[in-house]
């Protein structure tokens, strides 16, 4: 038995998220029916992380396991061949039976992307298209409080069953393009929460938008509520 890893990239608006459900299609079922086309076996993977519904993974990683012999670039194009044009296999490596897509991940990065300019059909599944101005520097001033090791409950998804809430992130940015056009929320860390990112970019946006004052992350982290922090944003960014 040999152990594959595979990195993938998809656009999620389609699917129900990564992981398998009772209802809806998933990320995970697609892949695992392409293996089954291979393999002839129900092949279960195993993820580096969840996506939610609607959301897009430019390199997630996850790993299998198959008797089956091939090069990688043939697994990479057998595998390619049974999947629809919204997900591909970036690359498949062949790794040690000690590599778990999970348990050895360093670091993971999300990236949310707006555009304030005027509405984009072309990257309305990639891109929150913002219909109200934004203050970017308050913004800035905002996302740097996220930075570091804190208790995140204030911005976890009512209903998760974790019990452990703190995380660590090592970067929060927020940059602007050339054109002032197109703004991308960068958030890297050991590990996030149930909707998370989209819940600190959904404050974030209040902020920009003066509806919430910069401090109020520190009152968010400090009183653990999530009642105190803005809505969720929407997955396509």
């Amino acid at each position: 038995m040999m152990r594959w890893k595979c990195t993938v990239a998809y656009e999620g608006h389609a699917y129900s998220g990564w992981q398998s459900q009772t209802h809806g299609d998933s990320v995970q079922e697609q892949i695992e029916s392409a293996l089954k086309h291979i393999t002839g076996n129900k092949t279960r993977i195993v993820a580096s992380g969840r996506t939610d519904k609607g959301v897009n993974a430019a390199g997630q990683g996850f790993h299998f396991y198959s008797d089956r012999m091939m090069k990688e670039r043939k697994w990479m194009g057998a595998i390619n061949a049974f999947l629809p044009a919204d997900i591909h296999i970036m690359q498949v490596e062949r790794v040690n039976m000690h590599f778990h897509a999970r348990y050895c991940v360093r670091e993971k990065q999300y990236d949310y992307r707006i555009n304030l300019g005027t509405y984009d059909v072309f990257t309305r599944n990639s891109v929150f298209q913002c219909p109200y101005p934004l203050d970017v520097e308050r913004m800035q001033i905002a996302i740097k409080k996220l930075e570091g090791t804190h208790d995140f409950t204030g911005f976890t998804a009512s209903g998760t069953s974790v019990e452990d809430k703190v995380r660590t992130i090592t970067e929060a940015s927020l940059t602007v393009d050339e054109t002032g056009q197109f703004l991308t929320f960068t958030f890297a860390g050991n590990g996030f929460l149930y909707k998370q990112i989209r819940n600190m970019v959904g404050t974030l946006l209040k902020i920009g938008n003066n509806r919430m004052q910069v401090e109020q992350i520190d009152l968010i982290l400090e009183k653990k509520d999530r009642q105190l922090a803005g809505p969720t944003a929407a997955p396509n960014g």
